[in-house]
């Protein structure tokens, strides 16, 4: 599967995908979720040179960034990872969202992204 196949997937919250686990089960699969935001990171430097980018991808990317951390957030939702971890999932989600719409990621080239 490619990475816009993938996002297409998670985008719609398919069986397995990272939003149906969030949203249904209230769980974070920290492995789904590494897999989501390296696809992300690919397709943001795919397109950084597109001048029309396509809605569902656009769209995707704002729900994610805003649906994930205002769902997980809430008191209930069970965080058995430090929050650490958590905020640095968010910054990426906010960063991911910015580097697709302006088309510039906030970071160098040079910038190694680590692994969350």
């Amino acid at each position: 599967m490619n990475d816009l196949e993938l996002l297409r997937r998670e985008f719609d919250a398919e069986d397995g995908s990272f939003l149906i686990q969030l949203r249904c089960d209230l769980h974070w699969d920290r492995r789904v979720f590494s897999r989501l935001e390296q696809a992300m990171r690919r397709v943001c430097a795919e397109q950084e040179s597109n001048e029309r980018l396509d809605r569902w991808l656009v769209e995707g990317y704002w729900y994610l960034a805003d649906f994930v951390p205002s769902h997980s957030s809430h008191p209930n939702f069970p965080r058995p990872e430090p929050p650490q971890y958590y905020e640095a999932a968010m910054e990426r989600l906010h960063d991911l969202q910015n580097w697709f719409v302006t088309g510039r990621s906030p970071y160098l080239a040079s910038y190694t992204w680590p692994d969350i």
